[in-house]
């Protein structure tokens, strides 16, 4: 099947508001597992353009609090966010501080993050995987105990020592591929529930 940019997911994003199609991947996770709770402490990362910080604000409502990170700026006008409660920075997680983690620790830490893309298979999985094992990092001193992580990973490679190191720090684990994932892509998300104390 040939790529198409505009498919269901972009279209039904255009109708419903959304700055981009991967808002229904999160969406669907979701439902499924139910891990993000009003009132919540929220790290997105990767959160440019912003789908995922949209229904991420939805769930906590006023009082919760979302925290986005991303290389490039959130414009948080085109969101039409009118939140208090979402706090967007510019920033690399291999670089940033600790103290810009203001609000840690989070009860869900959420990463689309993806590499740059070269092209090349072995080298965009690999840099995929290091962008993983960072968050699966982070998650050892900024999540909650008892709190979840959600974060694509591209299948091959290195992969399943990715998914190892949620098991071994997650009561449990589970990857998934929402309906929203293209056909073409070997994208999945990689879901670790409860971390253990």
């Amino acid at each position: 099947m040939p790529y198409n940019p505009q498919d269901h997911y972009f279209k039904l994003a255009k109708k419903e508001g959304f700055v981009a199609r991967s808002a229904y991947k999160l969406d669907e996770i979701q439902k499924r597992w139910h891990l993000i709770r009003r009132d919540a402490k929220v790290l997105d990362l990767g959160c440019s353009p912003g789908s995922w910080s949209q229904i991420v604000l939805k769930i906590l409502g006023p009082t919760g609090i979302l925290r986005g990170i991303d290389l490039k700026p959130v414009d948080a006008s085109v969101l039409n966010l009118r939140a208090t409660n979402a706090h967007f920075m510019v920033g690399d997680i291999f670089t940033v501080p600790r103290e810009q983690y203001a609000e840690a620790p989070y009860d869900v830490i959420l990463s689309d993050m993806a590499p740059n893309t070269t092209g090349i298979a072995i080298t965009d999985k690999t840099r995929s995987e290091e962008l993983c094992m960072k968050v699966v990092e982070l998650s050892g001193s900024i999540l909650a105990p008892g709190g979840h992580i959600v974060m694509k990973l591209f299948m091959g490679g290195g992969a399943k020592t990715v998914e190892n190191a949620v098991k071994s720090r997650f009561k449990s684990h589970h990857l998934f591929r929402p309906k929203g994932v293209r056909k073409e892509s070997s994208e999945i998300y990689l879901v670790g529930i409860g971390k253990r104390g």
